[in-house]
């Protein structure tokens, strides 16, 4: 490349020399723009944060015997005893139980902290439940049945204590969506239970079931309990010294929980009575499922939309259980089928929305004993509403059976316009 000669001036006398300016570089290229981030989603979001990963797969764990006890309690002792009334009759006495032990286990919990009390009391639970299978085995008197299954009462709320630890992570503007996933995990995990009991219970042995369920209650509340970082902090004080009880604030809304279990209840006994009447009782716990898969998708979907009022989500409710009504009258499976899909959908925006008025009306630092206390409602209005459809089942016949859970529906819907002036809301600082 040929040099360029320099540059010659005269100043004066004196003849100056001047470099030839350099070539100016050319400007670097532009950095490339940084790829936007990936939004996450509302779910992954809840999820980033350290420690929910672990004790929601705790969780889980411990979620998933919820719904085998029951199924594994009456296919081992009516398997064992041939007596689906004595199997009946024990179930229904450890969920009575459950009923008035549940809320002084919560409200331990909720004064001496979740990992120190829901261990022992896990613990005495998984006792019962071995007790159970063992006096069922050994053919040792009926009333030891009922003693060891009203021990496993003391089985802590999981749910609520899954719920309680999200209220303590997050701030009001994210409780819809914890909510939701919540509920889409209840419904998930009282879908599969009842497979799974099933299938243990006549794959295996009767007692199969009942031991799947204790193992994987007592390994998941250990995994659940061992994130403490998570775990709201204890209230340490006596029970007289956090105010009133939740009962009173809770009050106006128990009755609706109350009427909304009884949907479930109801629903589930007219649809078993009507499928075994059409000749298609194996296709039970199928149809079943549906319901339950409607509504834990429907519960993920609504996690993501803005939230609605609960009067909103109850008429859709009312509306929403006529549709099994109107479809049992037409003596076919596919239209039944599809309407408890679409009745399923519909529950689980209620639930998630009662659930976060209950978490939003407790007084702070009693919220595991008010979510006992919600669930103690739904589990009554589920034996309330079993117990309606089947003498309305005998009485009236199968089809006309679907009227309750419609009825039920529209009484929760009344109530909700009823009550919902004496509902209190604790602002969130206090």
């Amino acid at each position: 490349m040929p040099q360029e000669s320099p540059l010659m001036a005269v100043t004066g006398s004196t003849l100056v020399l001047a470099a030839p300016s350099p070539a100016p570089s050319p400007a670097p290229a532009p950095a490339p723009a940084p790829a936007p981030a990936r939004a996450r989603g509302p779910y992954a979001r809840l999820f980033t944060r350290p420690g929910t990963r672990g004790f929601t797969a705790g969780n889980l764990l411990a979620r998933l015997p919820m719904g085998m006890f029951g199924v594994s309690a009456v296919m081992m002792i009516a398997g064992q005893r041939g007596s689906y009334a004595l199997a009946g009759a024990v179930t229904a006495t450890g969920l009575a139980a459950t009923a008035l032990v549940a809320p002084w286990t919560a409200r331990l919990v909720d004064r001496h902290g979740q990992a120190r009390v829901a261990v022992p009391a896990t613990v005495i639970a998984v006792l019962g439940s071995l007790s159970l299978v063992l006096c069922v085995r050994t053919q040792a008197p009926a009333w030891t049945l009922f003693a060891s299954y009203a021990a496993t009462a003391t089985t802590p709320n999981i749910g609520g204590m899954s719920r309680a630890r999200w209220t303590h992570l997050l701030p009001r503007s994210e409780h819809h969506t914890a909510m939701s996933f919540e509920q889409a995990a209840d419904e998930l995990c009282f879908m599969l239970g009842p497979v799974l009991a099933a299938f243990l219970c006549t794959a295996a042995f009767p007692e199969a079931g009942t031991l799947a369920g204790a193992a994987l209650l007592l390994t998941g509340m250990l995994v659940f309990t061992a994130h403490r970082a998570t775990e709201p902090p204890a209230s340490g004080a006596p029970a007289a010294a956090l105010g009133p009880s939740p009962l009173r604030a809770l009050l106006p809304l128990l009755g609706l929980l109350l009427a909304t279990g009884a949907v479930f209840g109801s629903m589930e006994v007219a649809s078993i009575a009507h499928l075994a009447a059409l000749g298609l009782g194996g296709t039970s716990g199928p149809v079943l499922a549906l319901q339950a898969a409607g509504s834990c998708a429907a519960g993920l979907v609504y996690g993501t939309r803005r939230p609605r009022s609960l009067r909103t989500c109850l008429l859709a409710l009312a509306a929403a259980m006529t549709l099994p009504w109107a479809a049992a009258a037409t003596g076919s499976l596919a239209p039944l089928a599809g309407a408890l899909l679409l009745a399923g959908m519909a529950t689980a925006p209620v639930m998630v929305g009662a659930m976060a008025l209950v978490q939003r009306a407790t007084p702070p630092g009693r919220l595991n004993e008010g979510m006992s206390l919600a669930v103690t409602a739904i589990m009554a209005g589920i034996a309330a509403g079993s117990a309606g459809a089947g003498q309305a089942v005998d009485r009236l016949g199968s089809t006309a059976a679907y009227a309750l859970p419609a009825a039920a529906a529209l009484l929760a819907l009344t109530l909700s316009i009823a009550t919902s002036r004496f509902i209190r809301i604790v602002p969130a600082g206090e």
